[in-house]
């Protein structure tokens, strides 16, 4: 029997009805949150590791990159097969996709949550945590990169994103779909994520935000962020790479700041395109020196970022990372 590595980091998941403020707080230790499973002990031998017990909106990329370090620390141990993360759905992709891009173990990761607390009579919680045990100990999810495990079904980390506020269905990857799914007697995968990256550095550039485009806007909040003297900028555009005569000019200011800017769509599918070459498309502004996200939404674009600037200021390098 293979033994599986279980870090809880809080969430819902985690979670209970308070009361007396009539919401949910965290409440359930990692052990409660496996003693709730018993169907595990058929799967594998479990070991549980609480690294935090936290709502995902307080998730930081600085706590996400602690916890990369971790595995990678425990994955030295040659008994440990795979690991699970247990993580508030909120920033889950986002945890996820920092996992995958600065991992150095192959073993698979396989990140999963909950969209019901457990006072909740429909709690999600117990089977998301029994799928995600048998796909990390599934011979095939291994040098799949980090899964995200919910619903029985599996998304690949640089894919996936979180599609509505409630339903437990929530996680999707637009236009490609999942990599696998979780059979009451078998995992079964039916592709393989590929042009995986990895970007290691020692540690991240935390000063990099995002800003989203919308109709009308202008270019104040560009001024703020330079006069902040940030060290990065991811913006959403419309469509494949547009943005309005406003956040043109803030873009080309951050640009004359020698600020690298990362241009995002904010549409669920598709890339970054520069097929456009009227005043504020992606094709007009490349003389900029903007760099294009590929199909990477604003949060994962950001995170990469921040990533590649531990490694580099140099604009043409950082490019390179951007690459599709």
């Amino acid at each position: 029997m293979k033994k599986i590595v279980a870090i809880t980091t809080g969430g819902t998941i985690a979670m209970k009805l308070d009361p007396c403020t009539g919401g949910l707080i965290p409440a359930v230790s990692g052990k409660d949150l496996l003693d709730a499973v018993p169907a595990l002990k058929d799967i594998a031998e479990i070991e549980v590791v609480e690294q935090s017990n936290i709502p995902s909106g307080h998730m930081t990329p600085a706590m996400m990159l602690d916890l990369s370090r971790k595995i990678d620390e425990l994955a030295k141990d040659d008994s440990i097969a795979g690991f699970v993360v247990t993580h508030g759905t909120d920033t889950l992709e986002e945890t996820a996709y920092l996992l995958d891009l600065t991992l150095h173990t192959e073993k698979p990761v396989c990140v999963t949550g909950a969209m019901r607390g457990a006072s909740d009579t429909s709690w999600d919680g117990p089977g998301n945590i029994l799928a995600a045990v048998k796909t990390a100990a599934c011979d095939a999810a291994v040098g799949q990169g980090v899964l995200v495990v919910l619903n029985d079904t599996i998304h690949a980390a640089g894919e996936v994103t979180k599609t509505h506020s409630v339903n437990t269905a929530t996680f999707a990857s637009p236009w490609w779909g999942a990599v696998g799914h979780v059979y009451f007697d078998k995992v079964v995968f039916r592709r393989k994520p590929i042009a995986r990256q990895k970007i290691q550095p020692e540690k991240l550039v935390p000063d990099v935000y995002l800003l989203k485009c919308v109709a009308g806007m202008d270019d104040f909040l560009f001024r703020c962020l330079i006069e902040k003297k940030i060290k990065g900028l991811v913006v959403e555009a419309f469509g494949c790479g547009n943005v309005p005569p406003g956040v043109r000019a803030g873009i080309l200011a951050v640009r004359r700041a020698r600020i690298p800017v990362v241009l995002a769509t904010r549409v669920y599918g598709g890339r970054v395109v520069p097929c456009y070459s009227y005043t504020g498309s992606a094709g007009e502004m490349l003389s900029s020196g903007i760099i294009l996200a590929g199909e990477l939404n604003g949060q994962k674009a950001r995170l990469k970022l921040m990533l590649a600037l531990g490694l580099t200021d140099d604009n043409e390098k950082l490019k390179e990372y951007f690459k599709p």
